[in-house]
């Protein structure tokens, strides 16, 4: 090495102003926990969690799945006969862009929706229309941490097996290609079959 220099000096800049440290990570998780406690208690008897719908996960491989979504669709509010401003008010968490594509989900939100309902307590703001029972009921109410109403994902997987012979025959791509196909020709189809018709029957006219 000529002159005595030194490689790849970058040694001399003020590093140590740029050092992010992470040392008052035990406060702050102290602290998250604190607040927690502090919101729960606040809170209370009210559920610490808003109930979220159960929805599918997305693609192929997790779509099996279950898992809990942002907010119940209007659709399902409208079945289980809660208003959409009125589900925000009582701890029902609202998703207005979701639809729903099947029948089966919509069916297990609106139980979903129904389990809730049964076990809802709602005390009139006037004091004075508030019961003995209500009051009772509304004491005695224990506060839950989690969902009111848990996720039970009933998915059982199927045991390995032989491919029959049925299967091995069935082109899966074929299929959906022509699924797809017929899906996609049926207004035009239907357009060209009532021409025909319609012409069909002015021609008989005409004779």
């Amino acid at each position: 090495m000529q002159n005595k220099q030194l490689p790849n000096v970058h040694f001399r800049k003020e590093w140590d102003l740029r050092v992010r440290t992470w040392f008052d990570q035990p406060g702050r998780k102290l602290s998250r926990r604190r607040a927690r406690v502090a919101k729960a208690a606040k809170v209370a008897p009210r559920p610490v969690e808003a109930l979220r719908p159960v929805v599918r996960c997305p693609t192929v491989k997790y779509n099996h799945k279950l898992r809990l979504g942002r907010g119940f669709t209007l659709e399902e509010l409208k079945a289980a006969g809660i208003a959409a401003n009125t589900a925000r008010t009582i701890g029902i968490s609202v998703d207005r862009r979701r639809r729903n594509r099947s029948e089966e989900s919509l069916a297990r939100n609106v139980q979903r929706l129904k389990e809730y309902k049964a076990k809802l307590i709602v005390l009139p703001r006037n004091p004075k229309k508030r019961t003995a029972e209500d009051l009772a009921a509304y004491n005695a109410a224990a506060q839950v941490s989690g969902q009111v109403v848990p996720l039970v994902d009933d998915y059982v997987a199927e045991a390995p097996r032989a491919i029959t012979a049925e299967e091995k025959k069935t082109q899966a791509f074929v299929t959906l290609r022509q699924a797809h196909g017929t899906n996609k020709a049926a207004g035009r189809v239907a357009k060209t079959a009532a021409y025909f018709k319609e012409k069909k029957e002015n021609s008989a006219a005409k004779k």
